[in-house]
Formats: structure tokens, C-alpha cells, sequence
């Protein structure tokens, strides 16, 4: 698919779909974009499809399926859009970081496809807003999904969860306790961590 040049071929990427619940439209939204007038659309469509694929069927089908809800609270963006977010401190990764995860359309620097997006739980949402402690979701996502990078904010406990070629398979928080939960090498990762999520869903199974 070429770069839309139009406002019909943009309609026509947006309807594209990424998996039984998903769009692309569903991960265009930028309020960046809005606000400040840049286009978000796609240099390279084709890329950004193909990895889109993979975050959802992968990752944002099984939370949404296992949770009973799920929003994209932020998602893609093209490299326009980050740099001039990164630029402005309007909390964007560098450009290098962020290439094979929020901008979808350019492999990251060792020519692995990503990408990522923040969502939020409503379901954990709910739970975090009366006590519940951020490692919970995150070790059951570590012990059920495939993810690449997860990183967590303190506002409605969202989180960055990313799909990648070459995993990471590293937690990060931005909520106390701060920094790295866990990565390959620690004490921590390896095992089962169920007694972090007793009453948590199981996974769900999705098409």
C-alpha cells in the first residue's frame, strides 16, 4: 500500500484491519497530531500493518479477551510525529528508541519490525485506583504474553506494552517502586509468579 495522499486513501488505511477487534484507525489518534497539525499517517503502510498484526493478535486480543475491556490510550505515531514530540518534551522516546515501537513504520536499529502501544485496563483500572500494586498485572503478563517491553505509568496504571522480532522481555515503572522490575538475568524472571495475581482472570483463548 502506498503512503495515503488523500483524505479517501488515508479512510482506506484506517479501515484496514489488525485482528477481530482492532483497525488501524483504532492506533492513528495522536493528540500531538491534533493539536499541533502534523499529520499522522504512515510513510511506510505495509510495515506498519504487518506489525501492527502482531501487537494485537499477539498481545491486545488476549488482554482484551482475558480483562472484558481494553484502551488505547496512545499508539502509533510516525517519526515526524515523535521527533517533534521528543523536541517539545511531549513524552516521546528519542527517535532511535522509538523506531520498532511507537513508530511502527521504521524497523528498530538492528532491522527488527515492532510495535507498541499504551493502554489501560479498565478492569485493573478500577482495582489500582483502590490499592492494588502495579507488579500484579505486570507478572501476570510476564508469565502469559509474549511481550517485548512493558513500562508503567502512575495515571489510571496505563502501560506502554510492545510487540517485537526480537523481544526484550523487560518491565519498567514510573510507579513505586521505580525502575526496572525485571529483565533476562534477574533472580526474577524466570518462574511462576502466580501468587502475585490469585484472583486475576485466566488467559483467555482468542481466535
Amino acid at each position: 500500500m502506498r503512503k495515503p495522499g488523500s483524505m479517501r486513501g488515508l479512510e482506506e488505511l484506517g479501515r484496514v484491519r489488525l485482528s477481530p477487534s482492532f483497525f488501524m484507525r483504532d492506533f492513528m489518534y495522536s493528540e500531538i497530531s491534533v493539536f499541533y497539525g502534523i499529520p499522522n499517517i504512515p510513510d511506510n503502510p505495509d510495515l506498519a500493518i504487518a506489525a501492527g498484526r502482531q501487537l494485537c493478535g499477539r498481545l491486545l486480543e488476549p488482554l482484551k479477551a482475558s480483562f472484558g475491556g481494553l484502551s488505547i490510550r496512545s499508539s502509533y505515531r510516525n517519526a515526524a510525529v515523535n521527533a517533534f514530540g521528543n523536541a517539545n518534551g511531549l513524552n516521546c522516546a528519542n527517535s532511535q528508541r522509538a523506531r520498532g515501537r511507537h513508530v511502527w513504520d521504521l524497523r528498530d536499529g538492528n532491522g527488527n519490525m515492532g510495535a507498541m502501544a499504551c493502554v489501560a485496563l479498565p478492569w485493573f483500572t478500577d482495582r489500582y485506583a483502590s490499592g492494588a500494586d502495579w507488579r500484579a498485572l505486570a507478572w501476570w503478563i510476564h508469565d502469559h504474553l509474549p511481550y517485548s517491553r512493558l513500562q508503567f505509568f502512575p495515571k489510571l496504571c496505563a502501560f506502554n506494552i510492545g510487540w517485537s522480532e526480537a523481544p526484550e522481555r523487560r518491565i519498567d515503572s514510573f510507579i513505586s517502586p521505580r525502575g526496572c522490575l525485571t529483565k533476562p538475568g534477574r533472580g526474577n524472571y524466570a518462574g511462576d509468579h502466580s501468587e502475585w495475581y490469585t484472583d486475576f482472570p485466566p488467559l483467555a483463548a482468542t481466535d
